[in-house]
């Protein structure tokens, strides 16, 4: 199975269809009409979805059990063929499009089944994923020429002593995301020296700088020390987020210090300083974080 553990329970939707075709009038009017010898076929084939949809990870190896918070099988008759319309919502990690179209599926199995007695010219037509919402896909952000630097806050690594992996590990979910690198430095972690180099930033106006480091409580954390006067407008949410994501994976994720908000035109953002804190960060914020820039950019308009 895919490994999940990254993503976030966003509302996913997922809308499948598929289509029975009878050979006569006959069959129809007697569907209609509940006179089929096995019984109500619309009311059996919608009990049969609604246990495919909910049992579909035990039929289906790759997917994922997840929970099904709502689903609803809709039918219409068109002359000779009967459209199968299965909805399904769950707020989780991952998508119920398998859900909805293997609900599609064992209806229109349901409604062959009932019918091939009366009717053996009775054919499936198709099974097809009609519209899913939710997850990464809808959030992510086109059109967009955003620009981000990155500044490394430690005292080692800006002495040459240790090697920046943190920084590094930044750069490259910003190269996935499609955003630019404008610069990347590293820095003791010193207020007046970080307090500096944001401040240039911002003057230039660049959209995003992302700290990565002194973010904990120990007495050489000065990040947010630093930032917290250039910050003009404060979005506590992001970083709410962050940490909410971090302590599901890490029980200290609640101490970290992180700051978020708009410097003028620039967002600035502080991370912690380890691989893993920067990590899941990225994995809790973005790409919805980028949100922002359409806001800002409607706005100065």
């Amino acid at each position: 199975m895919v490994d999940i553990t990254s993503k976030q329970n966003t509302l996913r939707t997922a809308i499948a269809s598929a289509i029975v075709r009878v050979s006569s009038a006959a069959t129809i009017e007697r569907v209609v009409n509940k006179t089929v010898p096995k019984g109500d076929v619309f009311e059996f084939a919608r009990a049969a979805g609604l246990l495919g949809i909910k049992r579909t990870s035990d039929v289906i190896p790759d997917c994922h059990p997840l929970p099904v918070e709502y689903a609803q099988i809709s039918y219409e008759v068109r002359e000779l063929e009967i459209y199968i319309s299965v909805e399904v919502h769950t707020i989780y990690k991952t998508g119920v499009e398998v859900e909805a179209m293997h609900g599609a599926s064992v209806v229109a199995l349901v409604i062959y089944d009932m019918l091939k007695p009366i009717d053996p010219a009775v054919e499936i037509r198709s099974i097809r994923l009609e519209r899913k919402t939710g997850g990464k896909s809808d959030r992510k952000t086109t059109g967009m020429a955003l620009l981000c630097a990155v500044i490394v806050c430690s005292d080692s690594v800006s002495r040459g002593e240790n090697e920046d992996r943190s920084g590094v590990a930044i750069i490259e979910r910003l190269k996935q995301l499609g955003i630019g690198l404008k610069d990347s430095q590293a820095v003791p972690d010193d207020v007046d020296t970080i307090r500096a180099l944001v401040q240039q930033y911002v003057d230039e106006e660049v959209d995003m700088v992302i700290l990565t480091g002194g973010t904990g409580l120990s007495g050489r954390d000065n990040t947010p020390e630093a930032v917290a006067p250039l910050i003009d407008r404060p979005i506590p949410g992001i970083m709410e987020v962050a940490r909410q994501y971090g302590q599901q994976r890490m029980p200290y994720a609640m101490l970290s210090r992180g700051m978020a908000g708009f410097a003028g035109r620039t967002l600035v953002l502080t991370f912690p300083g380890s691989v893993r804190g920067v990590e899941e960060t990225m994995d809790a914020i973005f790409p919805q974080v980028l949100h922002v820039f359409a806001i800002r950019d409607g706005a100065r308009h």
